[in-house]
């Protein structure tokens, strides 16, 4: 079985530094009820996701690098057609779940690199699924990352995260800060990624786990604040589970304000923050 300190050292190999893109928006807001416990979304907001729309000219560029990424891992596909292979079955694995009631589907990435590629091991399919994402789905901490943890565990409070993610997720915080999320104060049980149940933000399904496993320590859903880039599958998802909520609008990459959906013309975060700081600082002052 692969070590997953070759996932971790793939991650650091191909990661660059990225900055956040200025969103324009401006820090507002104020926290309703004192807070006990913090849950995070990872993309967008955590962690800089260098992904984006991509063009026409960039889709070129995409191919190249795909080939060249299939070449080093002895696989001699044509690139167009894996990428199509690759959508492809991901929509059929969402079709197959909806089916049987998932309302919003996550796929095993290495189930469907396996049925792409025609691998019979998982592990050569979890490697190249870390090495594809690494490619095209670059990451880099959010500035402050290390602060702002910190700083929660210096006011005790619990964390937690509620993330749409893969098996390999948990491996950017040990690639970029050099620690598990464990290790750097988030609870084992509420880590809750979307490959693990099946279910994609923004389904209650996460977030209803994630209130269950709070009340079971003594937290109402009233004393959670819910951080997240995505007015949908974050601000809006958490205010049903009864959370307080604030918008990282730190990066114009992964702002999603979903301005044209009816859901997210009705909710309004408890803050809008634009810097990781900002937060500890809003959760200081509600503490003291």
């Amino acid at each position: 079985m692969t070590d997953n300190r070759h996932f971790i050292k793939i991650i650091r190999e191909q990661a660059s530094p990225l900055k956040p893109i200025p969103t324009g928006l401006e820090a507002r807001g104020s926290l309703s009820r004192p807070v006990r416990a913090v849950l995070f979304d990872l993309y967008g907001t955590l962690f800089i996701s260098g992904s984006g729309d991509i063009t026409v000219a960039e889709e070129q560029v995409k191919r190249d690098r795909l080939a060249s990424l299939l070449s080093r891992y002895d696989l001699h596909d044509d690139p167009e057609q894996v990428q199509k292979s690759y959508v492809a079955a991901i929509q059929k694995e969402h079709e197959r779940l909806r089916a049987g009631g998932v309302d919003y589907p996550e796929v095993i990435i290495e189930n469907i690199w396996k049925a792409v590629l025609g691998y019979g091991s998982d592990e050569k399919a979890r490697v190249f699924a870390v090495a594809y994402e690494s490619m095209f789905n670059p990451v880099w901490p959010m500035p402050h990352l290390p602060e702002l943890l910190g700083s929660l565990q210096s006011l005790k409070l619990v964390m937690g995260i509620v993330s749409n993610a893969q098996f390999f997720t948990p491996f950017l915080f040990d690639a970029f800060i050099g620690y598990t999320p464990a290790e750097i104060g988030f609870t084992d049980e509420l880590a809750l990624y979307s490959y693990v149940y099946g279910f994609a933000k923004p389904s209650a399904f996460l977030f209803e786990k994630a209130r269950q496993r709070l009340a079971m320590r003594g937290i109402d859903a009233s004393e959670v604040l819910f951080v997240g880039n995505d007015m949908l599958n974050d601000v809006y998802a958490a205010k049903k589970a009864g959370f307080q909520t604030a918008l990282f609008a730190g990066d114009k990459r992964s702002l999603r304000m979903r301005t044209d959906d009816e859901r997210c013309t009705v909710v309004t975060p408890d803050l809008t923050v634009i810097d990781l700081l900002q937060l500890s600082e809003a959760l200081k002052v509600q503490t003291e």
